[in-house]
């Protein structure tokens, strides 16, 4: 069973992910702030991280530049309210990049990708 790391804010997304993610047959790990996905990344075996951008006071891009520095192999899906950041190079290191949406499809299809190719 795969294990997916879930960064985002907003509690009720991470409840909405935790729960479809978890009726798909994942794993669901979440974290609320950069902090806890590192301790998260550091702790656990993580097959995959679904990453907001905007994380609070944080960045999540400055996040998605760490992991990609420290778990190079690790598949990132950034998943983001603002379509605006896919013009942001940065954006560029995740694997996927998601609009937000009360629809999971594309978010389940994605994972189910990339770790399909891991």
């Amino acid at each position: 069973m795969a294990k997916i790391l879930i960064v985002d804010d907003e509690p009720g997304l991470r409840l909405l992910y935790s729960a479809e993610l978890a009726d798909e047959g994942y794993d669901v790990v979440t974290a609320e702030n950069c902090d806890d996905a590192a301790k998260a990344l550091q702790n656990e075996q993580i097959d995959l991280v679904v990453l907001d951008i905007q994380i609070r006071q944080e960045s999540g891009l400055d996040m998605l530049q760490k992991i990609v520095k420290e778990h190079n192999d690790l598949p990132v899906i950034l998943c983001s309210a603002y379509n605006c950041y896919k013009d942001d190079f940065s954006s560029w290191l995740a694997d996927a990049y998601i609009v937000k949406s009360s629809n999971l499809d594309e978010l389940k299809a994605e994972i189910a990708r990339l770790l399909k190719n891991r």
